[in-house]
């Protein structure tokens, strides 16, 4: 039998048989429950055994814990089972998730007499009953190949049936009280540096149970930064989706941190873990209080004609909803699931497919609802020039004063392409930056895009060069790679179909004239300095030293404008025992980012009205990465 394939049922009696016998010879402690890994799905299993030991077995690794906690906190059996298989192999998940079964290859090379003694060793040591570093528990793997032991800690599973313990969602729990969010330092946007954040970091990226992927990936390719990546996946029916997430940053360290943070934040708004949704409704019954998709963004008839399995919206039919909190109204709103989580389960209610837009984490509340603010508004300023075709304002970024940013531009610029920068601000005064890396000789690898907002015009530039940064050095190869299939959707926009066909269908030359109002301006201006882009406050500050009243000032340019800003609180309960909170930023009205060519709301939303010029909707799909 392979040394990575679970034992047979009658093996793993057999050693716990074995392993009962050698305890008795030890000081007696919890009963400890055998059972081998990889037999069933743990998805579909029932609630485990409480107060025993688990103990489980997988071709030549043991797993002992986690260690049953006297105060019935999570982090249970089950927990450790359904994080193990989370991270398996799409093969070993197909067979176990969807029925395909497995059986016993012959008998099981480990049970031996020693491997028994070795794991009633791991039994009795005292530090097994310790608790983890931090707030998780910690989970031994003993190897019977090397006899090596390590210990990770556990993550507890917001959805497990025995040890979770889900909130009601409700219109009550739905209120935000922000409160005083003094910054670490003057010119940041955080209250605390992510160094800071007491995040152990191989209880989420770990190849035995990670919760947010098995491994973190160096990419030494990128020569621009230090990126990292990694992935995780979701079962939606027969469909295994994979989700990516990353970090990129000047140091693999804080890549690595960053990146975890963004899986963590991928994996809270995917779909409600932890939170019990109860509200079932149409808009008619709840009335104008609640979150109209219409204004969010509908995708038109044609769409739902070619896609008869997606079944339209309307205000007659009962749809789950989910209860978020106006910030602009101070009172609760209903918002529908498919709109707060966009893999939310029910496929019959996805009327529309949502993105993470407007989901941030932060050290505190508000940091997380600024940054989710900021990108939706980020987002709708893109859409609203790109659709649009408007000709914006250029921007020097020679005036930047981060010497940081000045260099990466002329880093990028060793590699053939020209950064160039634009002021996008457009319905409101907070600043916006859209970055485009332009290769200067207008081959392969044409040009890649990115965008930053924030109160301060230095951190907007910053953040839509970071984008830019990390995609083009790879953005040449990549098209070589991809060269057929792109110059066919080229060709045809309708195979335009994912999110990442956008910003890769920018590296083929051609596409380059879609651009051009941008780029290439009939009636150019003279550029702009970075700091021209400021909004100063009544005291003239570009930014508060509180980030919570940044984050009010923000809100009230909104309000002013005519639109609500809706927050729904996403965060988990694993991040919650960080001090971590993760939420979803509504802007009913504002401009929805889609992938995909026949999915694209914004074009026919009244707010694309309010930008089209004489040369009408850009014939193009967006570039947005």
């Amino acid at each position: 039998m392979p040394a990575d394939t679970a034992p047979p049922a009658v093996a793993t009696t057999a050693f716990a048989r074995e392993l009962a016998a050698v305890r008795a010879e030890f000081t007696p402690t919890p009963e400890p429950e055998v059972a081998a890994l990889g037999v069933t799905d743990a998805y579909a299993s029932a609630a485990a055994s409480e107060g025993r030991l688990p103990v489980r077995l997988y071709g030549r690794q043991v797993l002992v814990g986690p260690w049953p906690s006297a105060d019935g906190a999570p982090g249970c059996a089950t927990c450790l089972e359904r994080r193990w298989q989370g991270v398996r192999s799409v093969q070993l998940r197909e067979g176990l998730e969807l029925g395909g079964g497995t059986r016993a290859a012959g008998a099981w090379p480990y049970g031996i007499p020693f491997a028994a003694t070795a794991v009633a060793a791991l039994l009795e040591r005292p530090a097994a009953r310790e608790p983890g570093p931090g707030p998780y528990p910690s989970v031994r793997l003993l190897d019977l190949d090397t006899l090596t032991v390590r210990t990770h800690p556990l993550v507890p599973d917001p959805e497990c049936p025995s040890c979770a313990r889900p909130v009601a969602d409700s219109a009550e729990g739905a209120a935000l009280v922000l409160r005083p969010a003094p910054k670490h330092r003057p010119g940041a946007f955080r209250v605390r540096p992510v160094e800071e954040y007491q995040l152990p970091e191989d209880a989420f990226a770990n190849p035995h149970w990670g919760a947010v992927g098995p491994s973190v990936v160096f990419d030494v390719a990128s020569t621009t930064t230090s990126a990292t990546v990694g992935c995780f996946s979701t079962r939606s029916g027969d469909y295994l989706r994979e989700t990516f997430w990353g970090g990129h940053a000047d140091t693999y360290a804080r890549s690595r941190r960053i990146g975890i943070l963004e899986g963590l934040e991928r994996y809270a708004g995917m779909r409600a873990r932890g939170r019990a949704a109860g509200l079932v409704a149409s808009l008619d019954s709840l009335g104008p209080g609640a979150v109209d998709p219409r204004e969010t963004g509908l995708y038109d008839a044609a769409f739902y004609l070619a896609n008869p399995r997606v079944t339209p919206f309307s205000p007659e039919r009962p749809i789950p909803w989910v209860w978020g909190w106006s910030l602009r109204d101070s009172r609760p709103r209903p918002v529908p699931e498919v709109l707060a989580y966009y893999h939310a389960p029910g496929l019959e209610h996805r009327f529309v497919q949502e993105s993470s837009n407007g989901c941030a984490s932060g050290g505190s509340l508000e940091e997380a609802v600024y940054f989710g603010l900021m990108e939706v508004v980020e987002r709708d300023a893109f859409l609203l020039a790109w659709y649009g075709q408007v000709p914006l304002r250029e921007i020097d970024p020679a005036t930047s004063a981060r010497r940081s940013t000045r260099h990466m531009v002329d880093r990028l610029a060793m590699y053939g392409y020209r950064a160039r920068f634009f002021d996008t601000r457009i319905g409101f005064p907070i600043p916006v930056v859209t970055a485009c890396a332009e290769r200067v000789d207008g081959s392969t690898g044409r040009m890649c895009f990115g965008a930053g907002a924030g109160l301060d015009p230095e951190s907007a530039l910053d953040s839509a060069l970071c984008e830019i940064a990390t995609d083009a050095v790879n953005l040449v190869g990549r098209t070589r790679r991809d060269e057929p299939r792109l110059r066919a959707m080229a060709a045809d926009f309708d195979l335009v179909t994912g999110l990442h066909d956008h910003p890769i269908l920018y590296g083929i030359p051609e596409m380059g004239r879609y651009a051009d109002f941008l780029l290439r301006p009939k009636s150019p201006r003279p550029p702009l300095a970075v700091a021209d882009l400021a909004w100063p406050d009544a005291t003239g500050a570009v930014a508060s030293a509180d980030l919570g009243e940044d984050l009010l000032r923000a809100v009230d340019a909104v309000a002013a404008a005519g639109f609500d800003v809706v927050v729904v609180d996403q965060t988990l309960p694993e991040q919650r025992a960080l001090g971590l909170h993760t939420v979803k930023v509504l802007v009913p009205g504002l401009l929805p980012i889609d992938f995909g060519w026949a999915r694209q709301r914004a074009r026919h939303m009244p707010r694309m009205r309010t930008t089209l010029g004489a040369a009408g909707l850009n014939p193009a799909p967006h570039p947005f990465p």
